[in-house]
Parts: structure tokens; sequence; C-alpha cells
């Protein structure tokens, strides 16, 4: 029986995306548990205890940006991973907003996000 690492919460409003990440977080030895919204994932309580949250940055309702200060606030936000398909000089202000997190701009490899990971999870 393998072992699995840590869990990784995702919050991802394309369940296409959702699933693949899933999918490979999963092979990659990972638990992995995702969410539709931001709102979903803060009524959870399934998510808490994460190693690492990666969340999209365009969601509908709250944000990723505002999931992860939220998080802060409440001093419960595991290291968070940002992804946007956009880049442009708002999305660049909104990461600046979020504070310390890394960002991946879709589509990314597999291994930029297992590189994020690691380094978002170990700072």
């Amino acid at each position: 029986m393998a072992t699995v690492r840590a869990t990784i919460t995702i919050v991802e409003d394309d369940s296409g995306v959702r699933t693949a990440l899933e999918q490979l977080l999963r092979s990659a030895g990972f638990g992995a548990i995702s969410f539709g919204s931001a709102e979903a994932f803060l009524a959870s309580s399934s998510g808490t205890g994460a190693a690492c949250l990666i969340a999209d940055i365009n969601l509908p309702g709250m944000s990723g940006v505002a999931l992860v200060q939220e998080l802060s606030a409440r001093g419960a936000g595991p290291p968070a991973v940002l992804m946007t398909g956009r880049d442009d000089a708002t999305t660049a202000e909104l990461i600046r907003q979020a504070g310390p997190v890394r960002c991946l701009r879709k589509p990314f490899s597999d291994d930029d996000l297992f590189d994020a990971i690691r380094h978002t999870a170990t700072s």
C-alpha cells in the first residue's frame, strides 16, 4: 500500500481542471480534496489541515485572492499557490495583494505545479 504524502486542497470552478489536478496529485502520492468555490471550501471542515492550498484567482463569488486573505486573517491559512490564465496589470496587482504566495500561469506543466507545491509547503 502506497503512503499518502501531504493533502493538497484545490479550489477551482472549472470541473475539468479540478478533476485533472486531483488525479495528477493523487497519482503523485498526495491526498487531494477539491471544491468548486471559495465559499464551499470555507463552509467545509474537510479542507482544514491541508499542507497546501491551490486556488484559481478568478472564481465566481469570492476570488482566490480574497480566500487567501480570509484564511490569513483567521490565522488558519495553509501556504497557497494561486493559478491564473490572465497576464495583465490587474492580475499582477491581485497577486501582490495576496501576500507571499506562488502563482502559476495557466497552462502550466506538472513539474511547475510540483515545484510550486514543494517550495510553498516548505517556506
